[in-house]
């Protein structure tokens, strides 16, 4: 089978297990711990990433945390967005709650993501999303939140919704929780690249969520710049609350 007959979006799969395999030999064989294991994660990752893309799509343009940026991407219908390791503070502390992100933009929009969880054995695809949970409606509204930096804006949401905080590491991981189920919605206004969010907006919008910048805007991917600071993820039905709450929040402290 020649390489370019994979499809999309079991080649995203199978980078994002690949990936997420070699993290855990690494946090299982390397004996290092702390930030030394956060960066030999980062970079064992990236290698295996890298090595699969320019194996089965070495025409394809590659935007990734772990990896010196390129304009080329700038003119390429196609990019793949990547971060090898989201949570590397989550990863290096022996938890669970860290993922692998690829993404593919084509032509001005996402077309595919995929976020791995490698500590659940899971990957999660938007070429095969299954229906967001129900809620409990007699239940408190659940806003994932940063374990470590959790954003200011986060209160006056918190407020607006009533609602309890669930603080978890990786972004992909909080995302990726909006969609399974376990939280109603993430907000996040402290900073993030467009590694940080691509692969699990795409999952999220697959799934039928909503998904945003803090001011209602659209979420866009493959910029000249990739910093991408500030989204919102949530059950459609709670975005005009949410939206709401963060355009009344003053604090100017986003």
């Amino acid at each position: 089978m020649a390489h370019q007959d994979v499809a999309d979006a079991e080649l995203a799969a199978l980078l994002a297990r690949a990936a997420g395999a070699e993290l855990l030999r690494v946090r299982r064989e390397s004996g290092l711990e702390g930030k030394e294991l956060g960066n030999a994660g980062d970079a064992a990752a990236q290698e295996v990433l890298a090595a699969l893309l320019a194996e089965h799509r070495p025409h394809d343009a590659v935007l990734s945390e772990e990896a010196k940026d390129s304009a080329v991407r700038l003119s390429a219908d196609r990019v793949w967005i990547i971060d090898p390791l989201d949570g590397t503070r989550e990863f290096s502390e022996g938890r669970a709650d860290w993922a692998v992100h690829v993404a593919l933009w084509e032509k001005g929009e996402l077309t595919l993501g995929v976020v791995a969880i490698p500590g659940e054995d899971l990957v999660l695809s938007s070429a095969d999303t299954p229906e967001v949970p129900a809620r409990d409606e007699s239940a408190p509204l659940r806003l994932a939140v940063s374990r470590s930096r959790p954003p200011a804006v986060t209160e006056p949401v918190r407020a607006a919704l009533d609602a309890e905080l669930m603080p978890m590491g990786s972004a992909g991981v909080k995302i990726a929780a909006v969609a399974r189920g376990q939280v109603d919605a993430y907000v996040h206004a402290g900073g993030q690249y467009e590694w940080d969010s691509a692969a699990p907006v795409a999952f999220a919008r697959a799934a039928g969520l909503h998904t945003s910048r803090i001011d209602g805007s659209a979420l866009v991917y493959n910029g000249s710049d990739p910093y991408l600071p500030d989204l919102v993820v949530c059950r459609p039905d709670l975005a005009p609350r949410i939206l709401a709450a963060i355009s009344d929040y003053t604090d100017g402290d986003l």
